[in-house]
């Protein structure tokens, strides 16, 4: 008959990093600044010394030659607005492209229209028929859209800046 050796109880390896201990309250203010350390178990990896006071969301300059090419960019988001202004695309997906007032203006547009297809339960497709594009500044695009609204025939001017590298629509005219 044979015997099984007894179990060996062994303490769990370390599976973490070793911490850098942190400093005392008994050290004063500016002596824990001085001696900031570089790493601390458990805390968020977030380097405040190098924050500036502007804020990292404001618009950065972009060149309009890193940017896609305006006049199919056009044409997309003509169609994005005209479908969130009749209420059958969410506002939501045009608000990274639009300027606060202009996505103001077709969400509102868009909620009415939404309202009254409920109403009516009529819905129709948008087609974009032509884009003529200018440039008459360095970074500003102008374009006007000519697209089938249902039975219509209708017109978008689009302003667009070239911002945070991408186009952003900057003003909007419906006709």
């Amino acid at each position: 008959m044979t015997t099984t050796p007894p179990l060996q109880v062994l303490p769990a390896p370390r599976s973490g990093p070793v911490g850098i201990p942190l400093p005392t309250h008994a050290q004063g203010r500016e002596e824990r600044l001085r001696t900031t350390a570089p790493y601390v178990q458990d805390a968020l990896a977030v380097d405040f010394t190098t924050a500036r006071d502007e804020a990292d969301d404001a618009p950065r300059p972009t060149r309009a030659c890193d940017l896609p090419d305006p006049r199919d960019w056009s044409a997309h988001i003509a169609q994005g607005l005209v479908e969130v202004m009749h209420g059958v695309r969410p506002p939501s997906q045009v608000m990274r492209w639009t300027t606060p007032e202009v996505y103001a203006v077709v969400a509102r547009r868009g909620s009415r229209a939404a309202r009254r297809r409920a109403v009516r339960g009529s819905a129709h497709r948008t087609r974009v028929i032509r884009v003529h594009v200018c440039e008459p500044a360095p970074e500003v695009v102008e374009a006007s859209v000519v697209l089938v609204d249902g039975g219509r025939v209708r017109a978008l001017a689009l302003r667009l800046t070239a911002r945070d590298r991408r186009w952003v629509v900057e003003a909007l005219q419906v006709g």
